[in-house]
């Protein structure tokens, strides 16, 4: 799937419509440059689980995880800043396997080895400043499910 944002408004509704329907236990790896918007479309996701806190890049801290409703919890890391995940490889690993986790990676290519094969991997480019574009993959069963979810 494809679609193309011309705002930050648009990347808040677009990642709060797909946190609506996410049930717990699906990975989403964000792919993107600095400053394409990969923190904004998981504060989307976040409201769309029903988090009210802040959420903030974890460029710094590597992780934040959140409250969520119905007993979910979403996950949010960040490797940039890392060459290596050390012990984050296997929180990661069991993160990503839990089914009340919602797992947002950014900067995933580090950790691409403890990553689920069945995960939503959303790429998003920047053609000028105020336009992104969204391309949305689903690579399995659990992934498909809530990509045709969101796209109904």
């Amino acid at each position: 799937m494809k679609r193309e944002i011309s705002s930050v408004q648009q990347m808040l509704e677009f990642g709060e419509a797909l946190g609506a329907v996410l049930g717990g236990g699906e990975v989403i790896e964000l792919v993107g440059d600095i400053g394409a918007g990969k923190t904004t479309l998981t504060k989307g996701i976040a409201r769309g689980l029903g988090i009210d806190e802040d959420v903030q890049s974890p460029t710094f801290t590597i992780s934040r995880v959140y409250g969520a409703r119905d007993g979910l919890e979403l996950a949010h890391y960040d490797f940039y800043r890392l060459s290596d995940p050390g012990v984050l490889r296997m929180e990661v690993d069991q993160t990503a396997h839990d089914a009340r986790t919602v797992t947002i990676i950014e900067w995933g290519g580090i950790v691409k080895g403890v990553l689920p094969d069945d995960r939503l991997k959303i790429t998003i480019t920047s053609p000028s400043e105020t336009t992104r574009h969204l391309e949305v993959e689903a690579s399995g069963p659990l992934s498909q499910k809530a990509l045709g979810v969101f796209i109904q």
